[in-house]
């Protein structure tokens, strides 16, 4: 099954106001033109293109949870995980740097860039084209240097991250290992998100696949004689093939806009770079990634095992958010298309509507984990050299980190229409003094994110000492939950103006379904004594529970599939007729 769709007619002229947004970056906006913010023309194109990524992201997330389990199996929690932890650094801080988040938030918006030129001018060089070509040498070129940087630098960056590790050189041995996928992350991340821009979504979805069938390899095949070390080999041997299953349908698209002729060498510049774009998005990045470094950097001076617990217990809680950060992945390009053409309402549309989804999601799985957290990782994890008592360390940190899922699945919808202004190419028509000037509404995701670190530092510093790995994940979700709420009141910076009324209203009717949908599946969790049960117990309780309250509550996200449900299950089945059965109306 494929989601490739051809591209609406898209025609914005240069150099017209934005709604909201400041007079120096108006020139570097395109003007609304009727028609142009228009969906995709196939219907249903948004619910296949997020069912097959679900499908093949479900698929990738389940690998990642197996490779888990084995690292539980083999390896346990101890010194070694947590030296492979801190080497595993490198990937978590490349992953949303170069493939889930910054990469996207410069792409998706320069390809679609490059499609509005391709549509409104036929003739001549192909913008898709000419933007690969200005682009991907020099990403080719920083990623190198990156990858290089980080094997060399890998003693300082292990004392950096975790100074009382307690086996620091093995950490060194898999930071310079896992340094390697700098290279291909990077690759896979800027075909991914170009794939995505031209309505492509399988080949990105495929990606994690891939991934984690590299590291399960090499752990399956080597962790007897290389120990942990399988695992590092692993993820850069998993991230090649990461970036080699894009590299065919890049090209086919890439040769889908044909040859074209028509203009002049100089008339071809429609694309110019503008390297400042990219200092927001990545800065944005990285303190977002911090969050993860505080943990390291105070862990390391707990008991062994604590950065364990940790990171099983985020991998758990990050599960619950899959299904919401599939659905802002599908949407982006949308609302991306919409803000190239100066459509700001359809952008908040679509923006509302995203928070309401991955809201109702993220909540009920976050009920789910609040409810049965013991069970399920006691079911997952509780064999081998991962023993009961990690097991309850494991399960309290997940429902410490659960407070702050909501607000992750938030900042995950709000940030995306802040770096679609402003792409890291503008129209080679708007005036270089105005298009190429970075101005402070560009930096204020990056000051919503310090903020809110600055909050998880003080709570961390605070709590750790007291409560430990549960002050540390407290820490992380005040943080996160302070940067959304900045997040969602800044948004009018970028003429994304969210009726906060209506949309606080939605999220306050889910979080009530979702707090008592998680009070009653943990008394359906406590009645049973295997794992097993008590999650299904506990699991089915949270479901029917949500599903009713948010629906007697009047959650719009909730009560439209529940009355659907009912309604398909209420219809009457249609009687058969004797031919359809095969016999004539006398019963010969």
């Amino acid at each position: 099954m494929t989601t490739d769709q051809p591209l609406a007619e898209i025609a914005p002229a240069p150099g017209a106001p934005v709604p909201g947004a400041p007079a120096a970056e108006a020139a570097a906006v395109p003007a609304p033109r009727p028609g142009a913010a228009a969906e995709p023309a196939r219907r249903g194109f948004l619910a296949k293109a997020l069912g097959v990524t679900a499908l093949l992201s479900a698929a990738g997330s389940g690998l990642g949870l197996l490779r888990d389990l084995l690292l539980a199996r083999y390896f346990g929690a101890n010194q070694g995980t947590d030296a492979f932890l801190v080497a595993w650094t490198v990937p978590e801080t490349a992953a949303p740097l170069l493939i889930e988040d910054a990469m996207a938030f410069l792409m998706v918006p320069a390809f679609s860039l490059a499609l509005v030129l391709r549509e409104e001018r036929p003739h001549g060089p192909d913008p898709v084209r000419q933007l690969t070509r200005s682009t991907l040498p020099w990403l080719l070129l920083a990623l190198c240097t990156l990858s290089a940087g980080a094997a060399l630098g890998a003693p300082q960056l292990v004392e950096l991250l975790a100074p009382g590790l307690a086996d620091p050189q093995l950490a060194v041995t898999c930071t310079r290992i896992t340094a390697l996928a700098i290279l291909p992350f990077g690759v896979a991340g800027y075909l991914a998100s170009a794939l995505r821009a031209l309505h492509a979504f399988t080949a990105p979805a495929v990606i994690y696949v891939m991934y984690n069938l590299g590291i399960l390899a090499l752990l399956l095949s080597g962790h007897r004689l290389l120990g942990v070390r399988s695992a590092a080999i692993g993820v850069a041997v998993g991230s090649a093939l990461m970036a080699g299953v894009l590299l065919l349908p890049f090209a086919r698209r890439l040769r889908s806009g044909g040859r074209r002729r028509g203009l002049s060498r100089g008339a071809a510049r429609r694309l110019v770079l503008i390297p400042l774009a990219l200092l927001p998005v990545a800065a944005f990045t990285l303190t977002r990634q911090a969050q993860v470094f505080i943990e390291r950097y105070l862990g390391s001076g707990l008991p062994p095992g604590t950065i364990s617990h940790l990171n099983y217990a985020a991998k758990v809680s990050q599960l619950a958010m899959t299904s919401a950060i599939l659905i802002v992945t599908v949407t982006f390009p949308v609302v991306a298309r919409a803000m190239a053409a100066g459509d700001f309402e359809a952008a908040r549309d679509r923006v509302e509507k995203d928070l309401g989804q991955a809201a109702a999601l993220v909540l009920l799985g976050t009920a789910f984990l609040m409810a049965c957290a013991p069970a399920l990782v006691s079911l997952l994890f509780q064999r081998g050299a991962f023993g009961p008592a990690d097991t309850s360390a494991t399960a309290a940190v997940i429902r410490v980190y659960s407070f702050g899922l909501p607000a992750q699945a938030m900042i995950g919808v709000m940030v995306r229409p802040y770096f679609c202004v402003r792409p890291v190419v503008r129209r080679a028509d708007t005036p270089r003094a105005e298009g190429d000037r970075i101005t402070w509404p560009d930096w204020y995701p990056v000051g919503a994110m310090l903020l809110g670190l600055a909050v998880t530092v003080a709570v961390g510093v605070g709590a750790t000492p007291h409560y430990g790995a549960l002050g540390l994940a407290a820490g992380n979700a005040a943080g996160i939950t302070t940067t959304a709420a900045l997040l969602m009141r800044g948004l009018v910076l970028r003429g994304v103006a969210l009726r906060l009324r209506r949309v606080l209203g939605g999220q306050a009717r889910l979080l009530a379904a979702a707090v008592a949908a998680a009070a009653l599946g943990w008394l359906a969790a406590r009645s049973a004594a295997a794992p097993l049960t008590a999650g299904l117990f506990g699991g089915t309780t949270v479901l029917l529970a949500f599903a009713a309250l948010g629906a007697l509550l009047g959650a719009a996200e909730v009560r439209g599939p529940v009355l659907g449900l009912l309604a398909r299950a209420r219809r009457p089945r249609p009687v058969p007729s004797p031919a359809a059965e095969g016999k004539s109306p006398h019963g010969r």
